[in-house]
């Protein structure tokens, strides 16, 4: 069963558009099926995909946005929520 997406801090989504625009690479610490992972790329794109919010990598790789932990040294539960 998938998990409900939860919309990201919109300021935190602004630092993730900082980031694509600069061609900074980030480094992407992300929870996947319970596990963290990490990976290390290009931020090319956002795309919406059935409600959910996605970045897009130089590999093809989609993360969904709710599911960042950290990227580069920017901690996403750090971001309050602009949503309350």
């Amino acid at each position: 069963m998938k998990n409900k997406y939860i919309p990201i801090n919109c300021h935190f989504y602004d630092e993730l558009e900082a980031l694509a625009i600069k061609k900074i690479k980030a480094k992407i610490l992300y929870l996947e099926k319970n596990k963290e992972l990490e990976v290390e790329n290009f931020i090319i794109d956002f795309k919406n995909l059935n409600k959910e919010e996605f970045l897009v990598l130089s590999s093809g790789q989609y993360i969904r946005l709710d599911k960042i932990i950290k990227i580069n040294d920017l901690l996403a539960s750090s971001y309050s929520s602009c949503y309350l």
